[in-house]
């Protein structure tokens, strides 16, 4: 009865839980054994980063030099009349006529620095200082003083690109000082040309303010002649004294619109290259480089095994 019994009692199935350890991966690599792939492979790590190096040596070593003349500038302070302002609402249409601006003249130093930046006074810069010869001296033939190529030669608009290329000016919110800047691989030249620019533009805006006084106080000389009402006839005497005012100040004021404050000297340390941080880049990319291409060579040998 009792085998019978145990025969038919339902045998119990014990399971017992096994920890899982999952298979080891070949592709699997840790950095230990990183470093034993870059340390059999230091060689070509070695030659690839020497290589580099040496390329940003060399590079550092031959390329041109650029300087860096700066000259410091100020605005030089114009008086605008209070006088003038008060006869704005009273005579500005014959005022306008006469070409005299009766407003406060904020935006005048931002018109000098656009006429500086403008295509039509740095042309005439370059013509005038005869720069094309200089700006490409290297398809400029200095025995025949001809151009290389003489059926392509580079114009002026090439000749204004890279100047201005070369040229910068910044200007403080804070101080109102602007800052004029030339680069170029002669530093002599660089500061010459930082000099001049101002005494151009100077001179430039100076002799337009003459003629625009002269041209105003011609017209308003004829107005004066046509009317007979006394207000007005104080009015126009009141303008003809400030345009009048402004022809005698652009006369004997050299620095008309900016005034220099510290001068473009010749520098003497450069702009660029920077040779060593040139090396250490050249370095440090080579190794990166180095260890690419021992990786990228590792594994191309993995895909063929």
């Amino acid at each position: 009865m009792n085998n019978q019994k145990d025969n038919q009692q339902t045998p119990q199935n014990h399971t017992q839980p096994y920890p899982y350890y999952a298979p080891p991966q070949d592709n699997e690599i840790n950095l230990l054994d990183l470093w034993k792939i870059l340390a059999k492979q230091k060689k070509l790590i070695f030659i690839l980063t020497a290589i580099t190096t040496f390329a940003a040596l060399t590079y550092a070593l031959l390329a041109t030099p650029i300087y860096r003349a700066e000259a410091l500038l100020a605005p030089v302070a114009k008086e605008k009349g209070g006088q003038l302002s008060a006869l704005a609402g009273q005579f500005g249409g014959l005022a306008s006529l006469a070409g005299i601006n009766l407003g406060g003249g904020g935006g005048d130093i931002e018109e000098a620095i656009a006429t500086l930046k403008s295509k039509a006074f740095i042309n005439e810069f370059i013509k005038n200082e005869n720069l094309m010869p200089i700006l490409f001296e290297n398809v400029w033939d200095k025995n025949t003083k001809q151009w290389i190529n003489i059926e392509n030669p580079p114009t002026l608009w090439n000749a204004y690109k890279k100047f201005k290329s070369i040229l910068a000016i910044g200007q403080n919110n804070k101080t109102g000082l602007i800052t004029l800047t030339i680069d170029w691989k002669d530093p002599v030249l660089a500061s010459e040309w930082a000099g001049d620019l101002v005494e151009r533009l100077n001179n430039k805006l100076r002799k337009e303010a003459i003629m625009a006084s002269e041209k105003s106080i011609k017209y308003l000389e004829a107005e004066l002649q046509k009317t007979s009402v006394i207000e007005i006839k104080e009015s126009i005497y009141s303008l003809i004294e400030v345009q009048t005012k402004t022809k005698m100040l652009a006369n004997t004021q050299d620095e008309y619109v900016f005034r220099v404050l510290d001068r473009a000297i010749v520098p003497e340390e450069k702009l660029k290259p920077k040779r060593t941080q040139i090396v250490i880049i050249g370095f440090f990319l080579g190794g990166v480089i180095g260890i690419i291409a021992v990786f990228f060579r590792q594994a191309i040998s993995t895909k063929k095994t």
